[in-house]
């Protein structure tokens, strides 16, 4: 490949940096809003979760087969299209007006989501090389992390001072922007061997999971017993139980099973569903003890999120310099030890409660984020050859995506049985005593999670890469 000018190689970070800022603004942007969403549209409470679970489960289907498809048709391309995807979604979900319409537009944006989160960290790999790849990575992984700190904010500013609406509008510019940027500046690439989309995998594994998450939401309505309930279950159990099978008579499968024979990629994997299953799952129902009964706006909700995502920032760079020398598990199991200490912390509301009880709790929780999420990222590619590394994040983040969806509509169908009824002098008793009952829930997995990352995560699972270019470059093929 002829060498990449210094100008190709900062449009391509810019490029980059917006795609992945829009996205991750997004994941907690919306969170802050959702009361408001919710009274606006005369939403139900299964809709505000879909209004989140919509999303990850684009993302957890979509993220391995849109990686195939970046390699077979063009990773620039695959990346204007996944902009291009996602801008229009943010569109319709800004000018949404019904619950439908909006559920609808999350998934689409869930789309575009997963097409530009397969190609970003590859389109940054075949840019960058020796140091300069170096810099390009950390300025990148400053961004995600200032995006995600940013969203509460963003959101609860712009949900108090003009409309929810504009949560999603705001996308516009920023993805226009980007996709100019990318169709004039960016070098297209592919690599020398595509790997073919596993259509019958994506298929089966992407109706089980949908099916299980329906289960889940309805339940809270239909209750456990119900016909559609039982038969979504059954559904997901039987779908879920064969997609090992379709996936072994794949030749080129999108999750290749032995994988889960090194010990460290099975504890990784389940850290990644258990951060994004607890704590990540609480911020929505720790929004709505803040809007609904403690009355405060957006605004102020978001700014009381902060402390999490504060602490999470100030662990988070330490971490990521320190799993380069040091065994991650004593990082990673640590910290979701730490993160389900911090909800146990948050415990103990009642109807007298104020949110100055959850700040110890926000505070070691928050500590506990930072302390998983850079290692985690390493961890889920150090343990495959770099053939295989692009999967193996995949992977990952799809366990991520998962955790977040199914943690959400369980917790939600707990939660809404614990305020059936509850009118009046009750409701507020009943809202805090729900609230306290899913901390400990969401607190047990990222405690269990944490023992499971500490007692699976081995030194020597992980495989030498090389000079770190080589290493790095194999990092981000997907």
């Amino acid at each position: 490949m002829a060498p990449i000018s210094p100008s190709t190689q900062r449009w391509t970070l810019v490029a980059v940096c917006l795609g992945t800022f829009m996205l991750l603004l997004d994941v907690t942007i919306v969170i802050v809003a959702l009361p408001d969403v919710q009274r606006s549209l005369h939403a139900g409470f299964s809709d505000v979760q879909w209004t989140i679970d919509a999303y990850a489960l684009s993302l957890a289907a979509l993220l391995l087969p849109m990686g195939s498809l970046a390699d077979l048709f063009g990773r620039r391309r695959l990346f204007a299209i996944g902009l291009t995807v996602f801008t229009v979604g943010s569109l319709l979900c800004g000018v949404a007006q019904s619950p439908l319409m909006l559920i609808l537009s999350r998934a689409g944006q869930g789309i575009g989501g997963a097409i530009v989160f397969a190609t970003s960290l590859a389109l940054l790999a075949q840019t960058f090389h020796g140091k300069a790849r170096g810099t390009a990575f950390g300025v990148w992984g400053a961004v995600a992390g200032v995006s995600t700190a940013l969203g509460p904010v963003l959101g609860g500013l712009l949900t108090s001072g003009l409309s929810w609406r504009w949560i999603f509008l705001v996308n516009l510019p920023v993805g226009i922007v980007a996709l100019s940027i990318t169709l004039t500046q960016v070098q297209e690439s592919r690599p020398p061997h595509a790997r073919r989309v596993d259509v019958a995998g994506f298929l089966v594994f992407t109706a089980g999971l949908v099916s299980l998450v329906f289960g889940l939401i309805e339940s809270s309505e239909r209750g456990w017993g119900d016909t559609v309930v039982v038969v979504a279950f059954v559904l997901a159990a039987l779908l879920l139980a064969a997609f090992p099978v379709v996936e072994k008579l794949q030749a080129q499968p999108m999750f290749d099973l032995s994988l889960f024979r090194k010990p460290t990629f099975v504890g990784g994997s389940i850290a990644a569903f258990g951060m994004n299953g607890s704590l990540y799952a609480m911020f929505v129902y720790l929004i709505l003890y803040l809007q609904d009964v403690l009355h405060y706006d957006a605004l102020q909700s978001g700014l009381r999120l902060v402390v999490i995502t504060g602490a999470t920032l100030f662990t988070a760079i330490p971490a990521g310099r320190l799993s380069a020398h040091m065994p991650v598990r004593w990082l990673i199991g640590p910290g979701l030890l730490l993160v389900g200490g911090g909800l146990l912390l948050m415990r103990g509301l009642d109807g007298s409660s104020s949110w100055t009880d959850l700040i110890p709790g926000f505070v070691v929780a928050g500590l506990g984020s930072g302390l998983v999420n850079a290692p985690l990222a390493s961890t889920a590619i150090g343990v495959v050859e770099p053939r295989n590394a692009g999967m193996a994040s995949g992977i990952n983040t799809t366990f991520r995506q998962v955790g977040i969806a199914t943690s959400i509509a369980a917790l939600g169908s707990i939660f809404a049985t614990k305020l059936h009824g509850a009118t009046g002098a009750t409701y507020t008793a009943r809202y805090a005593a729900g609230i306290d009952e899913l901390l400990l829930i969401a607190a047990l997995l990222a405690l269990v999670c944490g023992v499971a990352a500490l007692l699976l995560i081995r030194q020597k699972d992980f495989v030498p890469h090389g000079p770190p270019a080589v290493a790095e470059e194999a990092a981000a093929v997907r």
